[in-house]
């Protein structure tokens, strides 16, 4: 795992990973996996923890089970919102009384 700290890149799909391990400033938080994307502006992902028998194989396919579920999920549609005031699923208006009708 050691020689795993220096990182690696592999490409997938037309993109290109770069892992690494990183330790955050905490002591005991352990290490984690980050990983960019090419693509990907300014963003970098720690899905999972570093393991001692982490292999370049093993953490590659995390990784990219990790970034096809992601994308799925920002493909989906967003769901409704929760509003202040309102019922779940009621009208966003409230409707006019109704008009009195007139029979001839």
């Amino acid at each position: 795992m050691a020689d795993m700290h220096q990182g690696f890149a592999f490409v997938d799909a037309g993109r290109t990973f770069t892992c690494r391990v990183e330790s955050p400033h905490r002591t005991n938080a352990g290490d984690w996996w980050w990983f960019e994307v090419s693509g990907e502006l300014h963003q970098r992902f720690a899905p999972f923890r570093a393991l001692p028998e982490d292999t370049p194989e093993a953490v590659r396919d995390r990784i990219i089970a990790y970034y096809e579920d992601l994308l799925v999920r920002r493909a989906e549609p967003s769901g409704r919102r929760w509003q202040r005031g309102r019922a779940f699923g009621a009208p966003a208006t409230a409707t006019a009384a109704a008009t009195p009708t007139t029979t001839s």
